[in-house]
């Protein structure tokens, strides 16, 4: 029998074998997942073929990006259209056409602004749109801060300090914008998602998470915020219940409505999170989870091999009442 997993309206079967790969295109694991009007899914991978594109049944459709993407970290569909994919390891944005004509760059290819100078880029990580379609990123592992673009591409301004404070950061990992105008920032080694409004300003904070990794909040006034979080990964604490890895859906108060936490019987089981970093939901409710599975197992499980083949892509088929 098929376990259920999650709670309330937000209940979900869990499995690890909807795309249909082919032979030969197998990717290492999985950064990113963003979705089309028409429910494509596209997978931003660390493979031979960076980005690889499924309709809603996992069968294969196209891929692209080959040699250009260098690390796979952040994907988006902003309302305008385009694909907004995040490279870490080559520093930059590409605004894209959803068959991969490159149409917008932001930052230097291959050119890391210096460490914490809160200049772009230092392992960027993230994108999000907002409602007038000005660009945010959020910079990253290198740095400490939020950059804000105009839509042509040309810097605004940036916000942000490396901290624990409100407006100060310690991994902005993910961003999202809801159709208010306000940026939701995954602050993850601060273990909280904080809101800002258009002009950077802090407003709020969402503590009540665990390293959260992915965002996805769907542009729609009273938005539903799905969180990725990832799990402990300290000798003391990896054993800990109740912190991850785990899907959490809130409301935009930040209050949890349910928590998918998955099986809590075998570590590489089909239904069971292993590093959650990117997240998108379709127009059904599904929700598809791109995990870091081969970066982060040696972390989770210092002492074990990693089974092959290694989950890194997961999809939550939502439960109808």
């Amino acid at each position: 029998m098929t376990a259920i997993h999650g709670e309330k309206e937000y209940r979900y079967t869990i499995s690890n074998s909807w795309a249909k790969v082919p032979p030969g295109m197998e990717w290492s694991e999985v950064a990113a997942v963003a979705i089309d009007q028409r429910d494509q899914v596209y997978v931003f991978n660390r493979g031979p073929h960076p980005m690889m594109v499924f309709d809603r049944l996992g069968n294969f459709l196209q891929s692209w990006g080959e040699d250009y993407f260098v690390r796979a970290h952040g994907a988006h569909i902003g309302d305008d259209g385009f694909l907004y994919l995040t490279d870490d390891g080559r520093h930059t944005v590409s605004k894209c056409t959803l068959d991969g004509h490159i149409e917008l760059t932001l930052g230097i290819p291959e050119s890391a602004a210096p460490f914490m100078s809160l200049m772009p880029f230092n392992r960027c990580t993230h994108t999000a749109l907002s409602p007038s379609g000005e660009i945010y990123v959020s910079d990253g592992y290198g740095n400490a801060c939020i950059h804000k673009y105009a839509p042509n591409g040309k810097r605004l301004f940036s916000w942000g300090a490396p901290g624990t404070g409100p407006g100060e950061f310690n991994l902005p990992h993910n961003i999202c914008c809801d159709a208010d105008g306000w940026v939701y920032v995954a602050d993850r080694e601060s273990h909280r998602i904080q809101v800002f409004n258009s002009n950077g300003k802090f407003e709020t904070q969402w503590p009540n998470v665990h390293r959260p990794c992915g965002l996805f909040m769907p542009s729609t006034r009273c938005p539903v915020c799905y969180v990725g979080e990832l799990g402990p990964v300290l000798g003391v604490n990896a054993n800990f219940p109740n912190l991850g890895p785990r899907i959490s859906v809130m409301d935009n108060n930040g209050r949890v409505l349910a928590r998918v936490n998955g099986s809590l019987e075998e570590d590489n089981a089909p239904d069971r999170f292993i590093a959650p970093h990117g997240l998108a939901v379709d127009s059904f409710g599904d929700v598809y989870v791109g995990e870091v599975s081969a970066t982060a197992w040696p972390q989770i499980y210092p002492e074990k091999p990693a089974p092959q083949p290694l989950s890194t892509l997961r999809k939550m088929t939502r439960i109808k009442n």
